[in-house]
C-alpha cells in the first residue's frame, strides 16, 4: 500500500510538472501570438495595405502561433507531436482538396488587395459585370450595377478575366455620333456641336474635345462628337448634350436623318377578255 502511494505521488509530481509546464507554454504561446500578431498589423497599416487583408494576415499569424503553442503543450505532456504533425496534414490535404474552388478564390482576394488593379468605390468591368466596387472581400468582390443591382463575383473569376478600371484615370472620353442631311451646311453644324460643347462646364479643357466629320454614310454626314468628362459626369453630360443637339439643328434648319423606305404600287396588269 505504500508502495503504491509512493508511485501515485510520484506520477502526479511527474505529470504536474508536465502539465504545468504545458500550461505555461500556452500562455506564453498565447502572448507572442498576440504580440506578433498586432505587430503585423502595424507594419501592414504603415505600408498601406487594405483594411481586410491586414486583419486577415494578422489573424493568420495569431492562429499559426497559437497551434505551435498547443503542439508544444501536447508535446510537453507527452504526446507524439510527430503523429499528431501528421494527422494535421493529412487533414489539412483533404480539406484543401475539398475547398479547392474556394482556396483558389482566397488567393486571387489576397492578390486584389495586394495588387490592387481597383479600390471601393471604382467603376470597373470584371468577368463581363460593370459596376461600382462596393466591397473586396478575401474570397469575392461585390459590385453594385448602374441599376442598382448588387452583383457578387468571385474572385478567381475576377483574376481570370480582363480588368477594366474606369475610374484609374479620372476623365472618360464620351463617344457621341450626331448626323446631318447631305444638303445640310456642315460648318453651321460644327459650329453648333462644339458650341454646345464648351458651354458644358462638366466638359474638361484638357484633353480638349473633339468635334470633326466621321464618315460620309448612306443617307447622312455624320459627326463625331469626344468631349472628356469625370467618371461620374458621363451620362448626364451625354443625356444634356443629346437634347441640346436636337433643339439646336431644328432651331437652325439642320436635319437629322432616319431610317425611311419608298413604297411604289404598281396597278395591277388587266386580263383579257375581262
Amino acid at each position: 500500500m505504500t508502495e503504491l502511494i509512493a508511485q501515485a505521488q510520484s506520477l502526479a509530481l511527474t505529470y504536474g510538472l508536465r502539465l504545468i509546464g504545458a500550461i505555461v507554454i500556452l500562455l506564453v504561446g498565447r502572448w507572442l501570438a498576440r504580440y506578433f500578431s498586432q505587430l503585423t498589423r502595424t507594419a501592414l497599416d504603415r505600408a498601406q495595405l487594405d483594411k481586410t487583408l491586414i486583419r486577415f494576415l494578422g489573424s493568420l499569424v495569431y492562429v499559426g502561433i497559437l497551434v505551435v503553442a498547443v503542439i508544444a503543450a501536447l508535446n510537453q505532456v507527452g504526446v507524439q507531436s510527430t503523429s499528431l504533425v501528421a494527422i494535421v496534414g493529412a487533414a489539412g490535404l483533404a480539406i484543401g482538396l475539398a475547398l479547392e474552388g474556394a482556396l483558389a478564390n482566397f488567393a486571387a482576394g489576397t492578390l486584389i488587395l495586394v495588387l490592387r488593379p481597383f479600390r471601393v468605390g471604382e467603376r470597373v468591368e470584371v468577368a463581363d459585370v460593370f459596376g461600382r466596387v462596393e466591397e473586396i472581400q478575401i474570397f469575392n468582390t461585390i459590385l453594385v450595377t448602374p441599376d442598382n443591382k448588387t452583383v457578387i463575383v468571385p474572385n478567381a473569376q475576377v483574376t481570370g478575366s480582363p480588368i477594366v478600371n474606369y475610374s484609374r484615370r479620372g476623365l472618360l472620353r464620351l463617344d457621341l455620333t450626331f448626323g446631318i442631311g447631305y444638303n445640310d451646311d456642315i460648318q453651321l453644324a460644327k459650329q453648333i456641336l462644339e458650341e454646345i460643347v464648351a458651354a458644358d462646364e462638366r466638359v474638361v479643357a484638357e484633353p480638349a474635345a473633339v468635334v470633326a466629320v466621321r464618315e460620309l454614310a448612306d443617307s447622312s454626314v455624320n459627326f463625331a462628337v469626344w468631349p472628356y468628362v469625370q467618371v461620374d459626369d458621363v451620362w448626364p453630360v451625354r443625356f444634356a448634350i443629346t437634347e441640346q443637339v436636337k433643339q439646336r439643328f431644328d432651331a437652325a434648319g439642320i436635319s437629322i436623318p432616319f431610317p425611311q423606305r419608298d413604297v411604289h404600287l404598281f396597278p395591277a396588269p388587266v386580263e383579257n377578255g375581262s
